[in-house]
């Protein structure tokens, strides 16, 4: 007959299963309505696209573009959470034998979200503000090599700053972070996903500006783009990869005003 001890550590085990098969639908979800949207793109005398107005936007317009972001940033950025989700999912499970470890990590990774989710909201305003000054194309992407290179010059310049490498740190250490910021509740968990994914913004914001430059829904990027936040945060020496990669951001920068 099954012990306590064998009962609970199935419980756990369950748990841990559905946390990361929730996850993981979101997740895949996201990259898939991306993946159709550039479809959707490059297919448009086939396919019948919501797109943004190319005249002056409604809230209809900007309800649009403010999903496409959000959608965009749980695609790119909830996969380089991971170890810290799954490190306080174990912790929880281990502070507290009471408590639903899948429900409290469910309301962490729902303030991760909302962290970035405040990030989309901001983005879409300076999206509307391009559009409104024309200098955005009906593919998304800035029109002129100057502000171009300019962003990419910020970004590359960005990874370089203290506040890059300050909040780069809570990413890479995640159980330094759970144990300097822990709080208790479903209150507690919301507040702690929605503080690590302010680092997480401070860290890669810029980053995701230059999707202004490449192309906001350009799909090859956007890997990219993830690819490059997934090694910053996850492999050995990352903040050497950061560094690396802002020099290759700058030095991009400067040839795009210089070819312009």
């Amino acid at each position: 007959m099954p012990t306590s001890e064998s009962l609970s550590h199935l419980e756990t085990r369950v748990d841990r299963w559905t946390l990361v098969a929730g996850v993981a639908t979101l997740v895949a979800a996201s990259w898939a309505w991306l993946a159709y949207q550039a479809w959707s793109m490059a297919h448009m005398d086939i396919v019948a696209m919501a797109m943004p107005s190319v005249g002056r936007w409604g809230p209809a317009d900007l309800g649009l573009v403010l999903v496409m972001w959000v959608v965009m940033m749980v695609a790119m950025m909830v996969p380089t959470a991971a170890p810290v989700v799954l490190l306080y999912q174990r912790v929880v499970a281990g502070r507290d034998a009471s408590a639903r470890p899948v429900v409290l990590t469910g309301f962490f990774v729902a303030g991760y979200v909302l962290a970035w989710s405040l990030f989309a909201v901001a983005a879409t305003l300076v999206q509307w503000a391009l559009h409104g000054a024309a200098v955005l194309s009906p593919a998304m992407r800035l029109t002129g090599p100057t502000i171009g290179g300019a962003v990419l010059i910020l970004a590359g310049v960005y990874q370089w700053t203290p506040l890059k490498h300050a909040c780069l740190a809570q990413c890479r250490t995640p159980l330094a972070f759970l144990l300097n910021a822990w709080r208790g509740g479903k209150i507690g968990a919301l507040a702690m996903g929605l503080r690590h994914g302010a680092y997480c913004t401070a860290c890669c914001w810029l980053l995701m500006v230059i999707l202004f430059v490449v192309g906001v829904m350009n799909l090859a990027w956007i890997v990219a783009l993830t690819a490059l936040v997934l090694t910053e945060k996850l492999l050995p020496h990352g903040e050497r990869f950061a560094r690396a990669s802002g020099v290759a951001l700058a030095a991009w920068g400067l040839w795009l005003i210089a070819a312009g």
